[in-house]
């Protein structure tokens, strides 16, 4: 009967320490790049759990504090030729930038982009039309509907991607 118990006992303990390690689900978000700060070296927290609302544990440089989480925009940022390069850091991650728009690098700086689409699927590797050597489209949210751009060879064109996994 007293292994009963202990058993019991082992199970109850077991039971409620595995709902203390419920932040093993991190909530959405980034913490913010704060490696020019050094803050408090006091740990304010240890999970995100430990932080209200939306807020995530985040590293001050010396401990943890709660802090407002950076979520990334959809997209992907654009490829940018050096000659347009500008070397000002006019943003640090994409809750500095209007709308749609992602804190994307210039090479030497960073700057607010509208970003490219990036849709589903890969594209297919099976042989192009090599006539069509002129550019159709620069990325996926120049094409209609599902379509991909995709290299033909020697331009890009709009194509239908291959979805699902490849073997």
């Amino acid at each position: 009967m007293d292994r009963h118990w202990s058993t019991v006992c082992a199970l109850i303990v077991s039971f409620s320490l595995c709902n203390n390690f419920s932040f093993l689900s991190a909530k959405p978000g980034v913490c913010p790049d704060r490696s020019a700060v050094i803050g408090l070296c006091v740990e304010l927290c240890f999970n995100d759990n430990d932080c209200p609302n939306n807020e995530k544990c985040c590293s001050n440089g010396c401990g943890n504090e709660c802090v407002a989480p950076v979520i990334e925009k959809p997209g992907v940022c654009p490829f940018r030729p050096w000659n347009f390069i500008r070397c000002d850091e006019l943003c640090s991650n994409d809750s500095d930038c209007p709308n749609n728009q992602k804190c994307c690098s210039t090479g030497c700086g960073q700057e607010c982009m509208a970003p490219n689409i990036v849709k589903p699927g890969v594209c297919p590797r099976k042989p192009f039309d090599s006539r069509q050597c002129f550019p159709h489209c620069s990325n996926d949210g120049d094409c209609p509907d599902n379509q991909k751009c995709c290299f033909s060879g020697c331009g890009r064109t709009c194509i239908e991607p291959d979805i699902g996994e490849r073997f």
